[in-house]
């Protein structure tokens, strides 16, 4: 293919055409630009409602695109390394389940890393596909799910030679990259598809100081996620394909099952310009993203009872390469947890950060940052450290190692469910899934036998006021679990 012009944004081009023409509009949205959401409007503004457009020859179809989304869709796989390339509108959690339903019928099996995030368990149940978990490396003195090896991706393939496909995370949520290139060499040498999910990675193909993405170590799909680190509008995500083992009529006919037929503008013509942006400016922004990330980890570090992890990582079980622009904080040493840190930071500073766990805190450091807010960040650390007087080191708690798996999630998923006391459950299979968000990572799937240690890490993380998800009882008193009163 030749070269496209990156500098071109053929969707974000029809639209604000479209806004000049003033079309009078017996389409939906209803608010006829503005006009029935007065309220709303008052608040955003006119523009952002005269773009929330609907599919039109001019504008294009996102389910059959032909037009200048197909022209947008064909510039964004050129920038990415791609032969194909979709808009998505459902976030990075609609691309993992398109991943994962191209590439698996049901009863096909899917080498999974046990922290990979919710969504996939969902692709897993849509699929029908068997999931075969394996334990990532764990960092005992943070407390956190690294990467996984190369040699418990050989055992799941020897254990499971028939495995459809291998879904892997780059970089995990805390910035931690597995030797990327070495799994997907595995994997395709025993014909199995590579599905890689790189919601936290949208970034890194744009400057050599980030870890290699999917598409550039031969991976046959990626999902990212263009609004956590690329720029565009929360919600709006990619689906990247280059693959001689999974086609696109295969990849359109599933995203046909699960898109929306109404695409947002708003969103798609996001994905549009932070594309060209990316391809145009995006060393030079990500250069002065990573100045930021590295100036914050070096004041941190010069914090008392602080430990602002980094690339010192590579070579750790587990850590191949690092991503710099997540900024994660070690807590341990002032006595906080992440959880209270977070609290205190919000409460008392005025920052919200990204992310929080019982041992650290994260910050995202992107292409928007300043210096101005990351002197903040440094600032509140310093003077919590200051007033801090008893600084003891808490022990991390670990991450529970992977509970058994008795009934497929699909099958736990239609199977009649009845609850019982949390305290009560142990012995019990799980109808349900619980995970802490953010991150997302389930501590428990549908389908598994709930084990004690499971159940004691998870009044921890409610002790903690951790933001817990997943059950039919918001406060996790009790779960579903399978059966019938």
């Amino acid at each position: 293919m030749s070269r496209l012009d990156q500098h071109k944004t053929p969707l974000f081009d029809a639209v604000k055409k479209y806004v000049d023409d003033n079309v009078i509009q017996f389409h939906v949205p209803a608010h006829k630009k503005g006009a029935g959401l007065k309220e709303f409007r008052e608040y955003l503004g006119e523009r952002v409602f005269q773009m929330d457009a609907n599919g039109m020859q001019d504008l294009d179809f996102a389910n059959n695109p032909t037009g200048v989304i197909y022209e947008s869709e064909r510039l964004l796989a050129q920038a990415f390394g791609a032969q194909n390339a979709y808009f998505l509108v459902g976030g990075t959690t609609a691309g993992v389940q398109a991943m994962i339903m191209s590439a698996c019928e049901p009863g096909d099996k899917i080498i999974i890393p046990r922290n990979a995030h919710k969504s996939t368990i969902g692709g897993i149940i849509l699929s029908g596909a068997m999931p075969v978990y394996v334990q990532p490396e764990i960092n005992e003195r943070l407390g956190i799910a690294m990467g996984i090896t190369e040699e418990s991706l050989r055992k799941a393939i020897k254990e499971n030679p028939h495995a459809k496909a291998v879904f892997l995370i780059n970089p995990t949520y805390y910035g931690v990259a597995s030797d990327l290139k070495s799994l997907v060499r595995i994997a395709h040498r025993h014909e199995m598809a590579v599905l890689v999910d790189e919601a936290h990675g949208a970034h890194m193909s744009f400057h050599d100081d980030f870890p290699l993405t999917a598409m550039e170590v031969g991976a046959d799909m990626s999902a990212a996620s263009m609004h956590k680190t690329a720029g565009s509008l929360t919600q709006s995500s990619i689906l990247l394909l280059r693959s001689n083992l999974i086609s696109p009529e295969k990849v359109k006919q599933v995203l046909n099952l699960t898109h929306t037929t109404s695409s947002s503008y708003l969103l798609m013509c996001s994905l549009d310009i932070a594309r060209k942006q990316l391809a145009t400016q995006g060393s030079e922004m990500l250069e002065e993203a990573l100045r930021l990330a590295r100036m914050a980890r070096e004041e941190i570090n010069k914090i008392e009872g602080l430990y602002a992890f980094g690339k010192e990582l590579i070579g750790t079980p587990g850590c191949y390469d690092f991503d710099e622009t997540k900024l994660g904080i070690n807590v341990s040493g002032l006595g906080y947890t992440g959880y209270e840190m977070e609290e205190k930071l919000r409460k008392e500073y005025n920052i919200q950060i990204e992310l929080s766990d019982m041992n650290n805190i994260m910050a995202i450091i992107s292409i928007g940052d300043t210096e101005e807010n990351i002197v903040a960040l440094i600032n509140a650390l310093k003077d919590i450290s200051s007033k801090t007087e008893v600084k003891e080191y808490r022990k991390p708690t670990i991450i529970t190692q992977n509970p058994k798996m008795i009934v497929s999630p699909r099958d736990a998923f239609y199977s009649r469910k009845k609850s019982v006391p949390l305290k009560e459950s142990v012995g019990e299979i799980a109808g349900e899934m619980i995970m802490a968000y953010p991150p997302g990572i389930p501590v428990i799937c549908m389908g598994e036998r709930i084990t004690q240690d499971v159940v004691d890490y998870i009044e921890v993380l409610k002790e903690q006021r951790c933001q817990m998800q997943g059950t039919a009882d918001p406060h996790i008193n009790s779960i579903m679990v399978l059966g019938s009163d």
